[in-house]
């Protein structure tokens, strides 16, 4: 193929210096580099938020570009790392809404569909946490409809038909998608498919534990979804469940956790694994092909007058 040539358009240029561009050539991170243009093209200014809502990443990624960048000396980080965000949006006024929706903006489409799925005009308030999951959280319109649809089918699920999200609900909801980094369909797609993993494993842990016609509490949640990122499948659990039970006669979920986190820490998994390791596991029966088995005397006898039985019966 011949050489070809580029020549860059526009003349709004930044200065990326020689030193510089050897050095984000060798670290190989695309990501630093994205981030790093941004800064200059930004004049230094950076957010972390608005950085991550400008180049389509979560926060997390963007906070170890910084921490390369800093690395390469090519971003002075003096302030310390910001702060956990609370659950609270900006402080935003009925005014900046109205002023939002007479500005026809794609905000005043989002309004309307969110209205039709809910099936309800939105008030004052529910208007401002929209628009703060919007403007502050960043996230796309399309995402924060999957997202609405996602809550009234959680609520229809544990309530039954007929209860809608509120929109502090829904406002929770985003909060946990942002720090995800759910900022696409398709990354909307992914993580609801790990929801509904944890949600079928979940409902299996509370049969084995006999746990029926309620939910989890907060408390008895954090336990099963501990054991459920730690890998461990139903049947052990289930297990967990039997020791704790013959050792203190009840669910006891700390004693049952210490018992799950013994087995974490020796790296052993499944079933058959726990318990080999406590000596447990059946022998499989041995085969002699060269012996095959016989009934004894007494079998052959029993089995003789079954027969004479069965032809009884046949004749009657």
């Amino acid at each position: 193929m011949a050489d070809m040539r580029f020549v860059l358009s526009g003349t709004d240029t930044i200065t990326l210096s020689g030193q510089a561009a050897d050095k984000l050539i060798r670290a190989g991170d695309g990501g630093a580099v994205l981030l790093y243009l941004y800064v200059l093209r930004t004049g230094g200014a950076l957010s972390v938020r608005e950085a991550a809502r400008t180049l389509g990443r979560d926060e997390s990624s963007i906070a170890e570009s910084m921490a390369l960048l800093n690395r390469l000396g090519l971003l002075k980080c003096d302030a310390p790392a910001p702060a956990p965000q609370k659950d609270e949006l900006p402080e935003y006024t009925a005014e900046d809404i109205k002023r939002e929706l007479d500005n026809g903006t794609v905000f005043s489409s989002l309004v309307q569909e969110v209205q039709r799925s809910l099936g309800k005009i939105l008030s004052s308030d529910d208007l401002i946490k929209l628009f703060g999951i919007y403007d502050s959280l960043g996230l796309p319109p399309e995402v924060i409809l999957h997202l609405v649809t996602h809550c009234i089918d959680e609520n229809r699920r544990r309530y039954g038909p007929g209860r809608l999200p509120t929109m502090r609900y829904i406002e929770k909801a985003a909060y946990t998608w942002e720090r995800e980094g759910v900022f696409t369909l398709e990354e909307a797609e992914r993580y609801l498919k790990v929801l509904e993993s944890k949600r079928s494993l979940t409902a299996d842990i509370k049969r084995v534990l006999q746990i029926k016609d309620r939910e989890l509490s907060a408390g008895e949640r954090k336990y099963v979804e501990s054991w459920i990122a730690m890998g461990f499948p139903p049947e052990v659990i289930e297990l967990a469940y039997d020791k704790t039970v013959l050792k203190t006669g009840r669910l006891a979920w700390s004693y049952m956790d210490s018992i799950i986190g013994s087995w974490h820490q020796k790296g052993l998994r499944t079933l058959d694994e726990i318990l080999k390791k406590d000596g447990r596991a059946a022998p499989a029966p041995k085969k002699d092909p060269k012996k095959p088995a016989r009934p004894a005397g007494d079998d052959l006898a029993d089995i003789e007058r079954m027969k004479k039985y069965l032809e009884k019966l046949r004749e009657e």
